[in-house]
């Protein structure tokens, strides 16, 4: 029985073939005296291919009532193209139609602008931009797991629902099954949580990380790849409040070996898109980003730039660059300082490390100094902030002393410790945002045009 043919396999057919299936939606269709041509996508990739239906047909009638968005099922012959825009077309046998798009399809051929299209989140990875988009998703994770996998990390995965603040920052979403509108309450007014489903406060996970120590620290070389949450009210183009985290972790590493597994992550990222979505490329090179190969290629073909955050803040502070936030030490680099870094001065990737330990998470490992921590940031052009990374803190009295100085409590975080008193190790790790690395190979500006359902404040309706 003759089944389907994905149309990227039709278009890269090298010979003629008698007898084909197809199925997808029409894009456009152009009716003459005699015949239809129907441009047919089917998603498997960014060209259309075209079919010839002949007048001869016993439904033609009704080939011809097809819209924009209509689905169909064309049997028929893979033949030479007698035009010169495309190798291969279809003469169709038989077009047996799935459902007609009605006039208020929304995806005509016209301008659509991002904004419109998020409100349409459902059909706009049938648009050329989108459908790339998320081929090119689809691929980069398909890498993600190709580079750990071949360098022996194992995958792990870690709980999306915790006790634990990996950040120390507060900003989490609560899971509860408690009634809200008429909670249990403790003698002094406030919720008791020991009535709820997990018995103590439990929230959605802002990172993978904390687990995954705990695995490196048995398997030796883990990664995480999964959904995390930050509930904070953002509404920039690179902050969403769900999104995916890539955290490897390896046992027996310090800071130089955790810059080292980055670098050679992102270049191989980055070089795994250009074999591989070459077309899609073209079209975001063409409609998106002038610059996108360019910038890719310079990823790949040149080694990344090392630096301290002391000497950043010496280069920015030297040069005649006028910053909307001056760069002080003990404060953060700023999106506008990383991007100079990134993009001005260094005209390549640039890791930049050594932090004030004020300004980063409690379980960074401190330097000797006992000022700085061995954190580390990949910074990149058009992004900024691509991968944020340390050594973690091994030392179980200075991991117990950090955990107090930030006023967190010592007791959530006993499991973690016991990493610490039971055969510690120095291990290092880093996180990278899947959809800010999804920005990076596209040129895509938008956080919330990566994802295929974004969730950003005030905004789940899909």
């Amino acid at each position: 029985m003759l089944k389907r043919t994905k149309i990227k396999s039709l278009l890269s057919s090298e010979n003629p073939i008698d007898s084909v299936i197809l199925k997808g939606w029409v894009k456009t269709k152009r009716d003459s005296k005699d015949f239809s041509f129907l441009e047919i996508n089917d998603g498997s990739c960014l060209k259309n291919i075209q079919v010839i239906a002949n007048n001869s047909l016993n439904n033609y009638n009704e080939i011809k009532k097809l819209t924009t968005g209509s689905s169909v099922c064309v049997k028929g012959a893979l033949v030479e193209s007698k035009g010169g825009k495309q190798k291969f077309e279809v003469v169709a046998e038989s077009v047996e139609i799935y459902g007609i798009a009605p006039d208020d399809y929304p995806l005509q051929k016209k301008g659509m602008s991002d904004e419109f299209l998020r409100s349409i989140a459902h059909l706009r990875p049938r648009t050329n931009k989108y459908g790339a988009a998320f081929r090119v998703r689809s691929r980069l994770s398909y890498a993600v797991h190709n580079f750990f996998q071949s360098r022996g990390f194992y995958y792990v995965h870690t709980p999306l629902i915790t006790a634990s603040d990996c950040e120390g920052a507060g900003e989490m979403f609560q899971v509860t099954t408690l009634d809200l509108k008429n909670p249990p309450k403790l003698p002094n007014g406030e919720i008791d949580y020991s009535k709820d489903f997990f018995g103590k406060e439990a929230r959605l996970t802002v990172s993978g990380q904390l687990n995954g120590e705990m695995y490196s620290c048995a398997l030796g070389d883990i990664y995480t790849f999964g959904p995390t949450f930050r509930a904070e009210n953002s509404n920039t183009q690179r902050h969403a409040a769900e999104f995916w985290m890539i955290e490897p972790e390896m046992a027996f590493a310090d800071i130089y070996d955790d810059m080292d597994l980055a670098e050679d992550f992102v270049r191989y990222l980055v070089k795994d898109i250009m074999e591989n979505c070459a077309d899609d490329l073209d079209l975001f090179e063409k409609f998106v980003d002038p610059t996108l190969k360019e910038t890719l290629s310079n990823i790949v073909d040149n080694s990344f730039a090392r630096i301290t955050y002391t000497e950043a803040l010496e280069i920015m502070k030297k040069s005649s660059h006028k910053f909307e936030y001056q760069p002080e030490y003990g404060i953060d680099l700023q999106t506008e300082h990383e991007r100079f870094l990134a993009e001005t001065y260094f005209k390549r990737p640039v890791i930049v490390r050594d932090y004030p330990k004020e300004i980063k998470a409690f379980y960074m490992r401190l330097n000797d100094d006992g000022k700085t921590v061995a954190a580390m940031d990949v910074l990149v052009p058009r992004i900024g902030e691509l991968i944020g990374g340390s050594e973690r803190e091994e030392r179980y009295d200075l991991l117990v002393k950090r955990i107090k100085e930030l006023g967190m409590d010592v007791n959530n975080y006993s499991w973690y410790l016991d990493s610490r008193k039971y055969g510690t190790v120095n291990h290092a790790g880093f996180g990278l945002g899947f959809e800010r690395m999804m920005m990076l190979v596209t040129g895509i500006a938008n956080i919330r045009d990566t994802i295929p359902f974004p969730r950003t404040p005030k905004s789940i309706g899909f």
